[in-house]
């Protein structure tokens, strides 16, 4: 790592069907990933910006090998039973960071007595848009206060980067660049401070904001959350992850090109924000970036 502050690696959002979300995600302007099949039950289809960040939308594909898993204590199959119990298979779970050390940060998370279970080790087949194919491993450390139940975080090791040219599948007609910031809502921002900030490796106790190398992570109260973006802040919450601020060239153009798809979308300056819905499971603001 260039920092000791941990980057943004990708954001993890449910979804009842990929099928469902890779609609809404096309008609929102960007293109979507063929499906990865995990090796514990679940699948993806995942949007990369060219930023390096990406999104996962995830939906549980095969029942019977996510009931081995959890039984197995697969942590990310557990958090994701956890959070669709709670709050339904729409919606954006975790936020996951990159790190090149993740048995360190395992331990890490264990002294703070913020882990949420074992590491996890696995590989899966990448295919890209031309049906070029290769291996991509990763190990994964998993964070969240005892009393988080609706969102977690982890670090996530690149064991084997895929070697696949991904410049088709990040040219999105939104004009989508990157990940400029995540929005959590928590009814005490405070609190959140000590579980985010050893999670990215920061030494920050004071402020709920967090500014990671490559993007920004919001806490905000309720209120505040609703002042901003003019949404509903949701049921009553520790944390809970609820927009995605995304970099874009154009707000003109994606304006017209929501209206083209007719997707429901208010304009508020230099800002497009769009609600939640079915294969959406977050508030998706574009943002003109100079």
């Amino acid at each position: 790592m260039t920092s000791t502050i941990h980057p943004l690696d990708h954001l993890v959002l449910p979804t009842a069907s990929l099928a469902v979300a890779r609609a809404r995600l096309t008609s929102l302007g960007f293109i979507v990933a063929p499906t990865g099949i995990h090796p514990f039950g679940t699948e993806n289809c995942c949007v990369f910006l060219a930023d390096g960040t990406y999104l996962e939308p995830l939906a549980v594909g095969n029942e019977q090998a996510a009931d081995e898993a959890f039984a197995g204590g697969n942590v990310f199959v557990a958090r994701d039973r956890l959070y669709r119990a709670r709050l339904g298979d729409e919606g954006f779970s975790a936020v996951v960071l990159a790190t090149d050390e993740a048995d360190a940060d395992h331990a890490r998370f264990i002294k703070a007595g913020l882990s949420a279970g074992d590491v996890l080790s696995f590989s899966r087949a990448f295919t890209d848009t031309a049906g070029k194919s290769d291996m991509a491993s990763f190990k994964l450390a998993f964070a969240a206060g005892a009393e988080t139940m609706d969102a977690f975080l982890f670090a996530c090791e690149r064991i084997n980067a895929p070697q696949i040219d991904r410049t088709a599948l990040q040219a999105h007609t939104n004009g989508v660049t990157g990940i400029a910031e995540i929005v959590a809502v928590s009814d005490a921002p405070s609190t959140q401070i000590s579980l985010i900030s050893t999670v990215v490796g920061s030494e920050q106790q004071s402020s709920a904001v967090f500014d990671l190398p490559n993007a920004r992570l919001t806490v905000l109260d309720p209120a505040a959350f609703t002042a901003r973006f003019d949404i509903p802040a949701g049921a009553p919450t520790r944390v809970r992850f609820a927009a995605i601020v995304f970099s874009v060239r154009s707000v003109g153009a994606v304006a017209r090109l929501l209206a083209d798809n007719a997707v429901g979308h208010d304009i508020a300056g230099n800002e497009i924000v769009v609600q939640p819905a079915s294969g959406q499971g977050a508030a998706f603001i574009f943002r003109e970036t100079p």
